[in-house]
């Protein structure tokens, strides 16, 4: 996999990141068999053991990446279903941000900020299979479920609570600036948002 994913393209795991998904699951084999038959199939993973997923509305969601990939760490793997941003973070993490959060009176209490989903033990998301879609609608429009960051290891690196309520502040700070124009969705001919993995801690 190159060290360099442009934001705005479909990406798929290598084989060790899709058995590192697989992993999360109750039968990781079967999991592994679902997407070998059908590997654009979105799949269903229970958060909690190989990671939390802490879910954002898509644009708030893109200026925490853009925030942890141009002043932080980067991420760890991400993904985009039906409209939301989830970012896979540390075991853990969704308990302890969402203590975070509404300790620092950023959960909710200001229109800034929207409402984070922090999922984690109990908890499952959609993620998207191990193969890129096509998307449904033509030429021009997004798959409903996409890697934007996809997983490249058996042991990726994930972000804590502190690391995402740092992006999270500074994503409501960026949001409020008037001076902030920022679109999800750039003219065909605009060249790629970059991220550079190689820089992940």
């Amino acid at each position: 996999m190159s060290s360099r994913l442009p934001f705005t393209e479909p990406f798929r795991p290598t084989s060790e990141g899709a058995a590192w998904l697989a992993s999360a699951g109750t039968y990781p084999r079967s999991t592994a068999a679902h997407w070998a038959e059908r590997p654009a199939a979105p799949v269903v993973l229970p958060c909690g053991t190989a990671f939390d997923v802490v879910s954002a509305p898509a644009i708030f969601g893109r200026l925490m990446l853009d925030r942890l990939w141009g002043e932080g760490p980067g991420s760890g793997p991400v993904a985009e279903h039906r409209g939301r941003m989830l970012l896979f973070t540390a075991p853990g993490t969704a308990r302890r941000l969402a203590a975070l959060l509404d300790w620092e009176e950023w959960g909710g209490r200001t229109p800034v900020v929207p409402p984070l989903l922090c999922h984690g033990p109990g908890d499952a998301v959609t993620v998207p299979g191990s193969s890129p879609t096509a998307p449904a609608a033509g030429p021009g429009s997004r798959p409903e479920s996409r890697w934007l960051v996809a997983p490249d290891t058996r042991h990726p690196w994930l972000p804590g609570p502190e690391v995402v309520l740092w992006a999270a502040v500074r994503a409501a700070r960026a949001a409020a600036s008037s001076a902030v124009r920022i679109s999800i969705f750039p003219p065909a001919d605009q060249d790629a948002k970059v991220y550079d993995v190689s820089r992940r801690r």
